[in-house]
């Protein structure tokens, strides 16, 4: 009798050694510890939370070195550009990634500076942009050619030594092939790409078209492709439009239709040296594109008034990945007009228009109104930032 009860209690203390409380499970059921293909899982492992993150991005215009603007910056020991850029650089450097239009190639003092209308500036200018804030720049224009290869390749050899990502002109061909992907910290990543009309009527080098992208629909179209895969967002510059003319035409805007087509999600334009209204452009899909189709002249020594303002377009780009979906928004332009300053063409000065005074420049507050008014014409709810 005694046997079987030991038995008995034996075979209890077995079972229950075998089974556990599945504390993952809501429903309170046990489970047996026996590695079977139907455990059942925690459900937090089938649906992962929800993930977002969010980025800043800005963009400014063109960076056109004319003689004036080097010879101001010219010190005892090289040259000097960061006092240009003082009153700018806490727009630019509080943004996760910042671009510009870096019209002019620094291939350096030891090959011979030079202003319109073949240009070559000072590496000493490349530093400065870094040390505002930026670290993207595009290099497609119409003056990448120039001063020849020798400027492109000295250029791109101190872009590389201060770490600055460039895009739009490259060393050989293994480097074009590689689409510039900016990786983020927060979990974001943005593509690069960069071209331009023509490069002021001098050709290529034969075999190297590396040298500077060109307006080809159907290489951006697969390089458009290609940056999708790549990154989560692609920001894509297009140097072209009229010069001078503060209206885009209607080959920019078919150009610009045409990209938004691609899945493009950020569209900068640059040439035509003054300002001209942002807005959103919706692509074949639905999506929607943010457009600048021009930036105007951040920094360059021409005289006429709307060639001395230019701009910092500031944004957010949020992601959100759920249930396996990713979604990419991008929203909250803003917009900050900027005047280049200087008298007798000298201390040369970029300032936001908000903090311009009479005699800074006339009428001020009156020009500065009217800009604002001008870039949101087609976008009512672009913010402009006065702080």
């Amino acid at each position: 009798m005694k046997r079987g009860i030991l038995l008995f209690l034996c075979f209890m203390s077995m079972l229950l050694a075998s089974c556990s409380w599945n504390n993952g499970s809501t429903q309170g059921e046990y489970v047996v510890n026996n590695h079977s293909e139907n455990q059942i899982e925690p459900k937090d492992s089938k649906h992962p939370p929800k993930l977002v993150q969010e980025i800043t991005f800005s963009a400014i215009g063109d960076m056109l070195i004319h003689s004036p603007v080097y010879n101001d910056a010219k010190t005892a020991d090289g040259y000097d550009f960061t006092g240009m850029l003082e009153r700018v650089k806490p727009f630019l450097e509080d943004s996760t990634i910042s671009i510009a239009n870096q019209e002019t190639m620094i291939g350096g003092e030891e090959i011979g500076l030079s202003s319109y209308p073949t240009f070559n500036s000072p590496t000493e200018l490349g530093d400065a942009l870094k040390w505002a804030g930026i670290n993207v720049v595009s290099l497609a224009n119409n003056h990448t050619l120039d001063r020849g290869e020798e400027a492109i390749q000295r250029a791109i050899k101190h872009w590389e030594k201060i770490d600055m990502m460039y895009t739009g002109s490259y060393k050989d061909e293994e480097d074009r092939e590689n689409i510039r992907v900016f990786e983020t910290e927060e979990g974001i990543s943005v593509a690069f790409l960069s071209y331009t009309y023509g490069t002021n009527g001098i050709p290529v080098p034969v075999g190297k078209d590396y040298l500077v992208n060109l307006i080809d629909r159907e290489l951006i179209a697969m390089e458009i492709e290609e940056a999708k895969e790549l990154a989560d967002v692609v920001a894509l510059s297009l140097h072209f439009g009229n010069e001078y003319e503060r209206m885009p035409n209607d080959a920019q805007k078919d150009l610009v239709q045409f990209v938004a087509d691609q899945g493009v999600h950020i569209v900068l334009g640059h040439h035509p040296h003054v300002l001209q209204p942002l807005e959103w452009v919706t692509g074949e899909s639905g999506n929607k594109t943010l457009v600048a189709y021009s930036l105007g002249n951040f920094l360059s020594g021409q005289d006429e008034f709307y060639r001395q303002i230019g701009g910092i377009l500031k944004f957010s780009i949020t992601k959100t990945v759920e249930n396996g979906e990713k979604l990419i928004d991008i929203h909250t332009p803003q917009f900050v007009p900027t005047y280049v300053k200087y008298e007798n063409w000298k201390n040369f000065e970029v300032i936001p228009m908000y903090q311009l005074t009479e005699s800074d420049l006339l009428n001020a507050q009156k020009h500065y109104e009217d800009m604002k008014e001008h870039m949101s014409q087609w976008m009512p709810e672009l913010k402009f930032i006065e702080e």
